[in-house]
C-alpha cells in the first residue's frame, strides 16, 4: 500500500514539475504546504503517534475494553479541540508565519501575500491529518496496517486533480493546489472512519484534559515533539535559508527531497510503523530478549535497504530527475540544480532510516527525554553545518549553494542516528547480533559492486537531456534492473540468504565488542 502511495506521489510531483516548473509561485505553494505539513509530522506522525501508540497499546494489553474506549474518546476529543484552535490561529496569523518560515520572501510582496493566502487554505489540513494519524495509530495497534498505509493515496489524487483540472478555475492557477490540500485532508479522514467502526472504536469524542491516559500521552508528547521530528526541523531550517537564495532553490530542494522520501517512506517509515506497536506490546509484556531481537531486525533490514538506495540516488541523481521531472516548465538547469541537492540528501538516507527504527526503542518504553536530548544536539549541529557549508559555498562562488543545506541535513541525520544507537547500547536495550554485522558487511560490499556497475552503464548527463521521455525511462529502468541484479548477486555470493532478513531467535549469539 505504501508503494502505491509513493508511486502516485511521483506522478504528482511530475505533474507539478511539468505544469508549474520551479519558480517563485511554485516556491510560494511549497512553503504554504510545508508549514502545515511540518506541523503534521511534528504533532501527528511524529510526537503524537509515538506517544499515543505505546499508551494505547498498554491499555489494550492490560486494561478492560471499557477503559480502552474511554481513552479513545478522550484522546480524540482533546486532540480535536486543540487542533481546531491551532487551525484557526494559524489562519489568522498566516502572514506572520510566512515571515517566520520564509523570511526571504519579505523582499517580494506579491510572493509573500500569495503564500499567506494559500496558507490560510492549507492550514486546516493540520486538523484533518492529525485525526488521520490518531485513527491510523489505533488501527496499527490492532495490526491493521493496510488502510493507514493506503490513505496518503488520496492526497496525491486530490493534488493531481487540482493541478491538471482545477488550475483553470483560478486567476492564479497555483491557488488550486491549496484547495487540493484542504480537500485531501478531509477525504483521508473520512476514508479511515469505517475501519474504526469495524473495530468498535469509532466513539463520540469527549474533552479529557484531566484524564490520566491523556495526561500520560501529553507528558510523553511534549519532549517527543523535538526528539522524533528533528529531521523535519532541519528540513524547515533549510527552507528558511533557501528563501534567501536564488529563486527556485526551495523547489530544487523539494524535488530532491521527494526522491529521498521514496525509499524512506517505503521502507524506513513502513518498518517504523510496524515496529512501534510491536515493541510497545513486547515492553508491556516485559520480554526484554524479544525487544532486543525486534530492534536488531529493524536495523539489519533498514541498512540492507538504505546502503544500495543511497548509492543509487547519488550516482543516478541527474538521470532520475530528468526522467521524472525534466519536461515542460522544468528545465535542464532545474534538473542540474536539483541533482546537486539529491546527491547531498542521499547521504542522509541511512541516518533517516535508522532514526525511524531506533527512536521507537525509546518511545515504546515511554522514554521521550533521551531522544529529545539527542535531537537538540543534532538540531544545533545542523544549524552550525548550515552556516559553514552554505556560507562557504557562497564565498567560493559555487553555483549550487543550496546543496550545502542538504549536506548539512545529511551530516546531522547520521550524527543523530549514531547517538541513538550508542545510547540504546549503553542502556542494554539493543545489542547487535553477529548475524546483523555479517549482513551489513555483505551489503556494503554488494553496494560497492553495484556502484561500479552503475558508473559503467550510465551515459553522460548531456546524453540524458538529448533523449526523449520513453528512451530516458527505458534506459534508466535498464540500469536500475542491472544494479539490482548485481547487488542481489553479490549478496548471494557472500552468503546472505532471505532467512537472514527475518527476526532471529533469542538464543543466538550476540556481538558485544
Amino acid at each position: 500500500m505504501t508503494l502505491l502511495s509513493r508511486v502516485l506521489g511521483f506522478v504528482r510531483d511530475q505533474v507539478f514539475a511539468i505544469v508549474l516548473g520551479a519558480g517563485p509561485l511554485t516556491d510560494a505553494f511549497f512553503v504554504a504546504f510545508k508549514i502545515p505539513n511540518f506541523l503534521r509530522r511534528l504533532f501527528a506522525e511524529g510526537a503524537f503517534a509515538q506517544s499515543f501508540v505505546p499508551v494505547f497499546t498498554e491499555y489494550k494489553e492490560t486494561r478492560s475494553r471499557a477503559e480502552l474506549l474511554s481513552l479513545a474518546a478522550r484522546v480524540s476529543g482533546t486532540l480535536g479541540l486543540i487542533l481546531i484552535i491551532l487551525s484557526v490561529l494559524g489562519s489568522i496569523f498566516a502572514p506572520a508565519l510566512v515571515s517566520v518560515f520564509a523570511p526571504g520572501f519579505e523582499a517580494d510582496d506579491e510572493r509573500r501575500e500569495l503564500t499567506a493566502t494559500m496558507l490560510r487554505i492549507t492550514f486546516p489540513y493540520l486538523f484533518f491529518i492529525s485525526l488521520v494519524a490518531y485513527s491510523g495509530g489505533v488501527l496499527n495497534s490492532f495490526q491493521r496496517f493496510a488502510v493507514p498505509a493506503f490513505t496518503p493515496v488520496f492526497l496525491n489524487i486530490c493534488l493531481i486533480t487540482a493541478a491538471l483540472w482545477g488550475t483553470r478555475f483560478f486567476p492564479v492557477p497555483i491557488m488550486a493546489l491549496a484547495w487540493g490540500v484542504f480537500a485531501a485532508g478531509l477525504v483521508q479522514l473520512l476514508f479511515q472512519l469505517p475501519s474504526l467502526h469495524k473495530l468498535g472504536l469509532l466513539v463520540l469524542p469527549k474533552w479529557g484534559w484531566q484524564d490520566s491516559g491523556v495526561k500520560k500521552i501529553l507528558t510523553l508528547m511534549v519532549p517527543a515533539i523535538v526528539g522524533s521530528s528533528v529531521a523535519q526541523i532541519n528540513l524547515l531550517l533549510d527552507t528558511i535559508i533557501a528563501s534567501f537564495l536564488v529563486a527556485g532553490s526551495v523547489s530544487w530542494l523539494y524535488y530532491a527531497d521527494r526522491l529521498v522520501e521514496f525509499p524512506l517512506g517505503l521502507f524506513g517509515i513502513a518498518i517504523a510503523t510496524v515496529i512501534l506497536p510491536r515493541l510497545s506490546s513486547i515492553h508491556a509484556n516485559q520480554n526484554q530478549n524479544e525487544f532486543k531481537d525486534t530492534l536488531d531486525w529493524g536495523v539489519r533490514l533498514g541498512l540492507f535497504i538504505a546502503l544500495p538506495c543511497t548509492a543509487g540516488l547519488f550516482l543516478l541523481s541527474a538521470p532520475m530527475l530528468s526522467t521524472l521531472f525534466g519536461y515542460g516548465e522544468f528545465s535542464d538547469q532545474d534538473v542540474q540544480m536539483s541533482a546537486w541537492s539529491l546527491r547531498a540528501y542521499s547521504l542522509a538516507l541511512p541516518g533517516f532510516i535508522l532514526i525511524k527504527i531506533l527512536a521507537p526503542g525509546f518511545f515504546a518504553r515511554q522514554n521521550t527525554k533521551t531522544p529529545v536530548r539527542i535531537g537538540i544536539i543534532a538540531m544545533i549541529s545542523n544549524m552550525f553545518y548550515n552556516v559553514i557549508l552554505v556560507g562557504g559555498m557562497v564565498w567560493m562562488a559555487i553555483p549550487a549553494p543550496h546543496a550545502g543545506l542538504a549536506l548539512a541535513t545529511a551530516l546531522s541525520a547520521n550524527q543523530q542516528a549514531f547517538l541513538l544507537f550508542r545510547q540504546l547500547r549503553r542502556e542494554d536495550v539493543f545489542t547487535p547480533r553477529q548475524q546483523t554485522f555479517r549482513v551489513i558487511r555483505s551489503a556494503t560490499l554488494a553496494t560497492l559492486c553495484m556502484a561500479i556497475a552503475i558508473s559503467l552503464l550510465s551515459p553522460a548527463s548531456n546524453q540524458w537531456f538529448a533523449m526523449q521521455a520513453g528512451q530516458r525511462a527505458s534506459t534508466l529502468a535498464g540500469i536500475i534492473a542491472a544494479a539490482i541484479a548485481v547487488y542481489v548477486g553479490a549478496l548471494l555470493i557472500t552468503g546472505v540468504r532471505p532467512r537472514d532478513l527475518l527476526i532471529a531467535k533469542t538464543n543466538s549469539t550476540t556481538f558485544n565488542s
